[in-house]
């Protein structure tokens, strides 16, 4: 058996071709452009690359991008001025700072300023709260939404599924087992959170009939920790050393592809998986907060 293979990219092309009508729609009709504002602070060049990507793909579906960019030694005090100011801007219908923050800066402090009605990160704890209790409007965490997305418009609905999601972190693997139990679209799954202390990780994995893994170690879930005719998300992004290769490097998930692509019924690749996905629900939740701002009477032209 060879798996279908989930693409990230397809899928996400396909939201992203809805969010551009959407946008099209509320500009038309509303006078409204979504507005989405990345702070970056500090000159790191995997975020400055995160930042530009998320800015140019917005600019594609019509969204209005504000990059601001601070300097490494930026205060506390001046982030906040910043968010506070974004906060105040009709405009601005979503805040993304992006993170890491240099070390002097409180990081939980600075998302808990962010407005939790602009904060399309969905990391904010009013947003995480909704989430996990399922109460309220709420932003969802990026990658766990554009995973729940990549489930469904494949085909394979978690509801009334055995998930096991491998990986316990506050970005995927929690907020993601809150999105697949809630009653309603992309839950109703029965869910088993496992991590690096759980005994006997692969009978666990093999319960699975969903399996998401989000460990951040290459290549570790095996064929045979996998059911035959599972399906499996994999979400990890890590850089491992191959001599073969011109960068020196390859870049591979937390699954082990070549053995487990024989096992599963289904299987995302990496890269070309989660990726897409995740950059994609930033700009869904971002066109979210403009029509929830056009619901409360603000917004406006950017």
């Amino acid at each position: 058996m060879t798996a279908q293979i989930i693409s990230g990219r397809e899928i996400a092309e396909a939201i992203r071709a809805e969010l551009a009508e959407e946008v099209r729609e509320l500009k038309e009709s509303h006078g409204m452009v979504p507005g989405l504002a990345t702070v970056l602070v500090g000159e790191d060049p995997a975020s400055q690359m995160y930042v530009g990507m998320k800015n140019k793909a917005g600019a594609k579906l019509g969204i209005h991008s504000r990059q601001i960019s601070l300097p490494a030694g930026t205060t506390q005090d001046e982030l906040m001025g910043v968010v506070a100011g974004l906060n105040a801007a009709p405009e601005i219908h979503g805040i993304l700072v992006q993170l890491p923050l240099p070390e002097h800066i409180d990081e939980a402090a600075i998302i808990e300023a962010i407005d939790p009605m602009k904060d399309v990160d969905g990391f904010h704890p009013i947003n995480v709260g909704r989430m996990s209790t399922d109460s309220g409007t709420f932003f969802a965490s990026c990658t766990p939404a554009g995973i729940i997305e990549m489930l469904l418009r494949s085909g394979h609905d978690p509801a009334g599924k055995q998930v096991v999601v491998v990986g316990r972190s506050n970005i995927v693997g929690r907020p993601l087992a809150s999105l697949l139990l809630r009653k309603g679209r992309g839950g109703n799954a029965t869910v088993t959170v496992a991590h690096s202390r759980t005994r006997d990780l692969a009978a666990v994995t093999r319960s699975a009939e969903i399996l998401v893994v989000a460990m951040g170690r290459p290549e570790s879930i095996t064929g045979d920790m996998v059911a035959p005719g599972a399906v499996v998300i994999d979400v990890g992004t890590n850089r491992v050393e191959d001599p073969e290769s011109e960068k020196g490097y390859r870049v591979c998930g937390d699954v082990l592809f070549d053995e487990v692509v024989q096992v599963a019924s289904a299987i995302s690749p990496v890269p070309g998986g989660v990726g897409p996905m995740t950059i994609t629900m930033l700009l869904s939740n971002t066109v979210k907060a403009a029509r929830l701002a056009l619901e409360r009477g603000g917004g406006g032209d950017a």
